[in-house]
C-alpha cells in the first residue's frame, strides 16, 4: 500500500505538471492572439513556478534505487586535524541535524563518541522523511574545513577533514537482513563523556560483535541499555545490508571487468571559512560564500546540484 500510495503520488505531480504547462501555453496564445501584453508578468511568474517543479521532479527521478526512500543511518568520523577534526565533527552533526529540521524530517542521534579535548571522534544519526536515503547518499565522502584553530594559541590556520558515511536503515519487518543470536557477542561499558571522563556509573553503554563478519557497533547515547541495545543493532543492521551490497557490486564489477574503486576516500567539500569564507563541492563546482547558513544546515543546493548532476551521467 505504502508502494502504490507513493505511485499514485508521482503520477499526480506528473500530471498536474502537464495540466499547468497545456493552461499556460493556451494563456499566452490567447494574450499574443489579443495582443494583450498585460499579462506578460504574470505568465512569466507562472513560467518560472512551473520550470522550479520541474526541476524538483528531475531529481526526484534520480531517487529511484531500491533503498533511496529509507530512512539513512549517516556516521561522521573524525580524520587528520586533531582536536580540530573533532570540533569539525560537531559542527557537521549540527549541519545535519539543521537540515532535517529545516526540511521537517525525524532526527535520532544513536551514537556520539566525545574527543579528549573537545568535539566528537564520531557521530551516528538517522534521519527520516520522503527519500532520505536518496538524498543525503550525495553527502558520502571526505569534507575538508580550513579555518584559525580555536585551540591553537598562535591562531594559526588548519585544516581538519571528516568523513561522512550514509547507509540505508533497514526496516523492522524488513527480512533482508538475519541477525541470529547466537551470532552476536555482546559487551557493556560506562559510557563517557568530554575528555574520555566516565558519566554513568552504571555500565549502559552496548557493544555488539557480529562474529561472522567481524562487524563491531557500539552505542552509549541513552542511560538505558535496552535502549542503547536497540539502537547499536539497528547500525549493526543497516552495516550488514550496506556489506552484502558492496559484495554484490564487486561481484558484478568482476563479470563486467570494471575495477572498484573506494570513492569514499575522495574529497568532495571544501568548507572556507579563513583567510575568505567559501563552501564549494568539488563534483559539481557549486559554491557559495554564505558558509554560516550552509553550516547551519542549508545544504539542499550542493544535494540538488549532485543529483543534477547524476542526471546529467545517466543521459
Amino acid at each position: 500500500m505504502q508502494e502504490l500510495g507513493r505511485l499514485q503520488q508521482s503520477v499526480e505531480l506528473w500530471r498536474g505538471l502537464q495540466a499547468q504547462v497545456a493552461d499556460l501555453f493556451e494563456l499566452t496564445e490567447l494574450a499574443i492572439e489579443n495582443g494583450d501584453d498585460s499579462l506578460a508578468d504574470e505568465l512569466t511568474a507562472e513560467a518560472a513556478a512551473v520550470t522550479d517543479s520541474l526541476a524538483r521532479a528531475e531529481i526526484e527521478l534520480t531517487l529511484s534505487g531500491p533503498y533511496d526512500d529509507r530512512p539513512a543511518i549517516l556516521t561522521i568520523h573524525s580524520g587528520a586535524g586533531g582536536t580540530d577534526s573533532h570540533d569539525w565533527v560537531e559542527m557537521l552533526t549540527g549541519m545535519y541535524a539543521g537540515w532535517a529540521t529545516s526540511d521537517q524530517r525525524p532526527v535520532q542521534v544513536l551514537d556520539t563518541a566525545y574527543g579528549d579535548e573537545a568535539g566528537l571522534r564520531t557521530s551516528t544519526m538517522e534521519i527520516g522523511g520522503a527519500h532520505a536515503f536518496g538524498y543525503l547518499n550525495a553527502e558520502v565522502g571526505v569534507h575538508r574545513l580550513v579555518r584559525m584553530s580555536p585551540f591553537d594559541p598562535a591562531r594559526r590556520r588548519q585544516t581538519s577533514f571528516a568523513r561522512v558515511e550514509v547507509l540505508p536503515a533497514v526496516l523492522e519487518d524488513d527480512a533482508e537482513v538475519e541477525v541470529r543470536p547466537e551470532d552476536l557477542k555482546m559487551d557493556f561499558f560506562r559510557s563517557s563523556g568530554p575528555g574520555g571522563q566516565n558519566v554513568q556509573k552504571v555500565a549502559s553503554a552496548v557493544r555488539l560483535t557480529h562474529v561472522p563478519s567481524g562487524i563491531v557497533v557500539s552505542c552509549q547515547t541513552e542511560r538505558s541499555q535496552h535502549q542503547n541495545r536497540d539502537y547499536a543493532m539497528r547500525i549493526l543492521r543497516a552495516r550488514l545490508l550496506a556489506r552484502r551490497e558492496e559484495e554484490r557490486a564487486k561481484e558484478l564489477s568482476v563479470l563486467r571487468g570494471e575495477r572498484v574503486s573506494a570513492e569514499w576516500g575522495n574529497q568532495i567539500r571544501s568548507y572556507v571559512l579563513h583567510p575568505y569564507k567559501s563552501v564549494k563541492d568539488h563534483r559539481t563546482d557549486h559554491q557559495t560564500g554564505n558558509t554560516e547558513a550552509v553550516l547551519a544546515g542549508d545544504i539542499s543546493g550542493f544535494i540538488e546540484a549532485y543529483l543534477v548532476s547524476k542526471l546529467g551521467d545517466d543521459d
